[in-house]
């Protein structure tokens, strides 16, 4: 028995190993629809986290979590994370319970309109109406409602209204589409103060981001170690090697590591107060340490797949893209090391 699992998780993880494993490749537009309505209409991942009482399971982000873990696994485009964990955080947190259960019935996908790395966007509010341009959303394509900020407060705008344009951007993973969002006197709904809820979601997404980055390491480590003990070098599997076996140890410890770092992250931020001390610490925390682990255990499964680990027919290039990105999305590893520093009280070496 694993113990960061309960038994309901396992077979949670199954139903997904289930679906998943029978969907290969990505969609030419980084959004494979029939996969997100099996998702959410079949198995009812995206009410996870939301309230029995509004249509959803009444379950918390460990569960959520652990759908993250295999949707990366897996390499599975699509909009989990923007939709059921940062868009449905941001929107408890602020108190409007109007689409969550739209949400939990896979009707309705919500993304939160923030740039997934970067700088923030400028969004300005006249008289009930949005303006301003926000770059590189993350999970906006698919979306039907996007939650802007804007002048302190959060606003509910349907993405294919009136006033707004959303244009995809060239983005190093085409297994997680970007867009640039433009908004021109777009009518909005207010939702509540951005602030407490922008602080939510963003813990909670650098929290089961770390989820994602375990099932990417991991998927990269199983593959790595079976082609290592089906290929063939000088009359020997290459896993015989004890250079290879080193460096396949070497990612197995950083891999188990990461499994318990990103645990951790989730029953933190499955607790009352998803911003509290303790859930920013543990998200800081998953982030400094699995975002590298994922590149390395990427960047591993590439190079010692030998010439066809680096060829377009191969799925590798695919999670060192994924790996890549993710390791600067909502903040990179230095950053969040910086973050734990403070919420520690220590002073980061080199700073004055």
């Amino acid at each position: 028995m694993n113990l960061l699992y309960s038994q309901d998780e396992e077979a949670l993880r199954d139903s997904l190993r289930d679906l998943l494993r029978t969907r290969a490749g990505s969609p030419d537009d980084g959004f494979d629809a029939e996969v997100w309505r099996l998702l959410t209409v079949e198995l009812g991942v995206t009410g996870l986290v939301i309230p029995e009482k509004l249509g959803g399971a009444g379950a918390s982000l460990r569960e959520a979590a652990l759908v993250m873990e295999e949707l990366g696994r897996f390499l599975t485009p699509v909009p989990y994370l923007g939709c059921a964990v940062m868009a449905v955080t941001a929107l408890r947190v602020a108190g409007d319970t109007a689409i969550l259960p739209r949400i939990a019935d896979g009707s309705v996908c919500a993304a939160l309109a923030v740039p997934f790395a970067g700088p923030a966007g400028d969004v300005r509010v006249t008289d009930g109406t949005l303006t301003g341009r926000l770059e590189s959303v993350a999970d906006a394509l698919a979306a039907d409602v996007l939650l802007v900020p804007a002048g302190g407060d959060l606003y509910e705008v349907a993405a294919d209204g009136p006033g707004v344009t959303r244009t995809p951007v060239v983005s190093l993973d085409v297994t997680r589409p970007l867009v640039d969002v433009a908004l021109s006197a777009a009518p909005g709904r207010r939702i509540g103060p951005a602030r407490p809820a922008l602080g939510a979601a963003r813990t909670a997404g650098a929290a089961l981001l770390a989820s994602e980055q375990l099932g990417v390491a991991e998927w990269c480590l199983d593959t790595t170690v079976e082609y290592a003990r089906t290929r063939i070098q000088f009359g020997r599997p290459i896993g015989s090697f004890q250079a290879i076996k080193h460096r396949l140890a070497d990612v197995w410890v950083s891999v188990t590591q990461s499994r318990a770092v990103a645990r951790f992250a989730a029953g933190a931020v499955s607790g009352a107060d998803p911003d509290g001390a303790e859930p920013r610490l543990a998200a800081a925390l998953a982030q400094a340490h699995c975002g590298p682990v994922a590149v390395r255990a990427a960047e591993e499964c590439v190079q010692l797949h030998g010439g066809i680990g680096f060829t377009w027919e191969h799925p590798a290039h695919l999670y060192l893209k994924r790996a890549k990105t993710t390791s600067i999305a909502l903040g990179t590893a230095a950053a969040h090391r910086r973050q734990l520093a403070g919420l520690l009280g220590l002073t980061p070496a080199g700073t004055p």
